[in-house]
């Protein structure tokens, strides 16, 4: 080969040698992984199990399904449907309701809330039972999931407690030193998620409510009554109220008995035994303790 063909041939052999490289590289870059053919999106429309079933920790698309999720007239920041589920007792004498994520990095939560209503299906415990596995479904399906809802705001400091407007600021700012991760809105009640809770307190009017979070393994109360000393292996640890906690509005001063139930683990659901065993625990003391 003459020196100019050979020039000529590492000249191509350049050129592609570059063009690889740059599709290379804009692939490592892409969040979608894998060959074009091979890449699928979930649509926003799709039923809710499908994206749930991708993302919770335990929880299969057959358990998901099970539960029958209903839509609600509730929207998030970014218009993602609010979805619920009622079971209810022959002869309810107790509305409780069940709120999960309502921190959307706190997935062991809603799948808990997920596999409870296949125990209320079996065990009611004479109670009408409303379950909201996912109360910040932006926060939990954002990619990292993320505390906040999709305006930034922690749904669990947006409730109206007495003297918000100062208390939570102060809070905020001294308290956190100004944590993104906790900031609690420019004003009570400002996210469409909180105002959706808000109201579905005031409907349904729960003898008991229970919230389910992560990752700090203790059992908190707030409210009238004697708390339950434990559920499953969580003992209650009371660690006080904050402003615009869902406890201090709806246990301190709507008089709404608030369980907090604080898994230890934010990405792994406890064992079906230990769930399980927390049901039986909260449905022995709401029969021992509770008045309608």
């Amino acid at each position: 080969m003459s020196p100019a063909n050979r020039l000529s041939a590492w000249a191509v052999f350049a050129v592609l040698a570059a063009g690889w490289l740059c599709t290379s590289a804009a692939q490592a870059a892409s969040p979608l992984r894998g060959p074009p053919h091979h890449r699928t999106t979930v649509p926003a429309s799709a039923p809710p199990c499908v994206h749930l079933s991708a993302r919770l920790p335990h929880m299969g698309r057959a358990l998901c399904d099970a539960a029958e999720l209903v839509a609600t007239e509730g929207r998030s920041s970014q218009g993602r449907t609010l979805y619920a589920r009622d079971v209810v007792a022959p002869q309810a004498r107790l509305r409780v309701l069940v709120v999960g994520a309502m921190h959307g990095d706190e997935m062991s939560s809603a799948s808990v809330a997920l596999h409870w209503i296949q125990h209320a299906l079996k065990e009611p415990a004479d109670a009408h039972w409303r379950f909201i596995p996912v109360l910040n479904p932006d926060g939990l399906l954002a990619r990292p999931s993320r505390r906040m809802n999709a305006r930034g705001v922690d749904l669990n400091r947006n409730f109206p407690t007495p003297n918000w407007a100062s208390d939570a600021k102060v809070y905020w700012e001294q308290r956190t030193r100004k944590d993104p991760r906790r900031w609690p809105g420019p004003s009570p009640l400002s996210e469409p998620e909180s105002r959706f809770l808000h109201d579905e307190m005031a409907r349904f009017q729960p003898h008991l409510i229970v919230s389910i979070h992560a990752p700090y393994g203790v059992l908190d109360f707030d409210g009238p009554g004697a708390p339950p000393p434990k559920l499953g292996r969580l003992y209650l640890d009371q660690v006080g109220i904050f402003p615009g906690s869902l406890g201090n509005y709806g246990g301190v001063h709507r008089g709404m008995p608030v369980v907090t139930i604080e898994l230890p683990n934010a990405f792994r659901a406890p064992l079906d035994s230990e769930m399980r065993q927390m049901w039986m625990d909260l449905q022995r003391w709401m029969v021992e303790r509770l008045r309608p």
